[in-house]
């Protein structure tokens, strides 16, 4: 199935895309280290569903020196021994605050200690922005039926870099 509709050559959704990567920026460029930011982004992707936000970050996070056994054990990270605690504690705000339709209560009172013990207060910022900004783009991607497949690590970056 091709895309329904392309967001690139639609001047409104093009200037819309310019902001929401600027947007995007903020967290790469923060202290949340890159490996963190690719499990999440990954793992709210695949809740969402989202295949071309999936191969976007699976190839940026290999690119980025993450092992393959960890990339294939993200949608079990509760059953894996590769993650570290801070990173279990990212991943659990990652799905609490995805699963907000689900008749999930939100992000639990023990996610966010943990998400406090093991993260700063600008690396908090940027991880609560980061599910935020994860679920817009899933968003986006599913909704013009925007396929994944034929991303190339890098090209986000060349686009809006």
């Amino acid at each position: 199935m091709d895309a329904r509709f392309n967001l690139f050559d639609n001047e409104v959704a093009a200037r819309f895309a310019k902001r929401f990567a600027g947007a995007g920026l903020v967290v790469h460029q923060s202290s949340l280290s890159r490996s963190t930011q690719e499990l999440v982004s990954l793992r709210a992707s695949q809740i969402n569903g989202c295949g071309h936000c999936i191969d976007m970050h699976t190839k940026e996070a290999a690119a980025a020196g993450e092992t393959a056994v960890r990339l294939h054990l993200v949608a079990a990270w509760r059953e894996s021994t590769v993650f570290t605690e801070a990173e279990r504690a990212a991943l659990a705000l990652a799905e609490e605050g995805t699963r907000l339709a689900d008749a999930h209560p939100g992000v639990s009172d023990e996610t966010w200690a943990q998400v406090r013990k093991h993260y700063d207060d600008d690396q908090t910022a940027a991880l609560v922005a980061l599910v935020a900004l994860i679920n817009a783009a899933n968003r986006l991607a599913v909704i013009v039926h925007q396929r994944g497949g034929s991303y190339e690590p890098g090209m986000f970056a060349a686009a809006f870099g």
